[in-house]
């Protein structure tokens, strides 16, 4: 028996010896076991030591075993304290990237990179479910879906059939925030409810001296221009969209730049009059002590939904799950919408808000200013080109 033993044994320990070493696993502890133990009788061998040896070796790959999700997401879009406790229930560390503008996301998922969670917006959802960008989610391992908010959902379902790709996480309106007192003083009284603050020449020329700025981002902007014309971004010819940019051309003199991160901190410190902003970031000014307001502008703006989607890329499907399914709680929802400012695409999470977030007209629109909010629409990939390279002239002053 114990020959048997022997000829089984000691010849699989030796076989595996040169993978121990290559893979790192072999130390000298286990060296010397081996080489103490490879000439003796099976009885002789140190079972226990043998054993507490491979487990000393194996521990830094056990190690190596940590579960790490990694998520993209928008800057300032999520509570800190909700990853923190979320890693703390779990054990999975959250690795967490952020972006500033939809085509730094759209760069990063087309490059293949492993991405388990990210955040883009409804307008992105077309193009990424036809390219295979995203895989389909599987509901049964999301039970808070439930919560979401169902009139988000059917706006969803016209750019994801049945929701299989995107839950909504958070949304808003595009709109202007404006330092009231500094405005006015600019502009030599009241000031109109109107996009024509920035794509009137005139208008836009009396405001420079207290500060203009735009979000860096192409659709919104195009879009919002060419409504206040009386046309549509997404049945606009290229040739449209190309006379559309001399409207840019007058107001990019007017501006201090074109960004969709800088003007948060400008805002908050009264730096900026007028901002194209999305409204969380308006808000947050007001909330800093600065007497902005946010306004929609009678034209009508822009609806946007921020939603969670797990990436074909994802390494980790299983983890990407239980982290959308975690910030799909009321609770922890609620806590994401007072940090960040933005309503919830969870409709149980109101309930959670504090009394004044909850009656906060800006970030819960009356019905009258509903009507006026329409989603973004979704630009022809044929025409992308020509956005591209308007936007590119107006953002860069060239």
């Amino acid at each position: 028996m114990a020959a048997t033993l022997r000829a089984i044994f000691i010849p699989r320990v030796a076989q595996h010896l040169p993978i121990a070493s290559r893979l790192g696993v072999m130390t000298d502890n286990l060296r010397r076991e081996f080489l103490l133990t490879r000439h003796q009788p099976i009885q002789e061998i140190s079972m226990p030591r043998l054993f507490a040896s491979l487990l000393l070796a194996l521990t830094p790959l056990l190690a190596s075993a940590e579960e790490v999700i990694r998520v993209y997401n928008w800057n300032d879009y999520i509570a800190p304290q909700v990853l923190k406790d979320f890693e703390a229930e779990t054990g999975i560390r959250v690795e967490y990237h952020t972006f500033s503008t939809a085509e730094e996301l759209q760069t990063v998922l087309a490059s293949g990179e492993a991405i388990d969670v990210a955040v883009p917006s409804h307008d992105a959802l077309p193009a990424m479910i036809k390219n295979g960008t995203l895989q389909p989610l599987d509901f049964n391992l999301l039970p808070n879906r439930k919560h979401l908010d169902k009139q988000l959902l059917s706006t969803l379902v016209a750019l994801d059939p049945a929701n299989h790709h995107a839950l909504p996480y958070l949304w808003g309106a595009v709109g202007l925030a404006i330092n009231t007192p500094q405005a006015e003083a600019a502009f030599g009284g009241p000031l109109p409810n109107s996009w024509s603050l920035l794509f009137d020449a005139e208008q836009s020329s009396r405001l420079a001296t207290c500060g203009i700025s735009v979000l860096d981002a192409p659709d919104e902007t195009l879009t919002l221009l060419l409504n206040y014309q009386g046309r549509s971004l997404a049945r606009s010819a290229p040739s449209r969209i190309e006379r559309s940019s001399r409207v840019l051309d007058g107001l990019r003199p007017n501006l201090r730049y074109v960004d969709s991160e800088r003007y948060i901190d400008d805002l908050n410190q009264g730096k900026l009059c007028v901002a194209m902003a999305w409204v969380g970031d308006a808000l947050a000014a007001a909330d800093a002590g600065q007497p902005v307001r946010f306004l929609v502008p009678d034209e009508g703006s822009i609806l946007f939904i921020d939603n969670l989607v797990i990436p074909s890329s994802a390494k980790r499907v299983d983890l990407a799950h239980r982290f959308i399914d975690y910030l799909m709680q009321p609770k922890v929802a609620a806590l994401i919408t007072a940090e960040t400012l933005y309503p919830s695409g969870n409709a149980d999470s109101r309930e959670f808000l504090d009394e004044a977030l909850r009656n906060q007209p800006d970030l819960y629109p009356d019905r009258d200013t509903k009507r006026r909010l329409h989603p973004l629409e979704t630009l022809p990939e044929k025409h992308s080109a020509t956005r591209d390279a308007v936007w590119t002239r107006f953002r860069d002053g060239s």
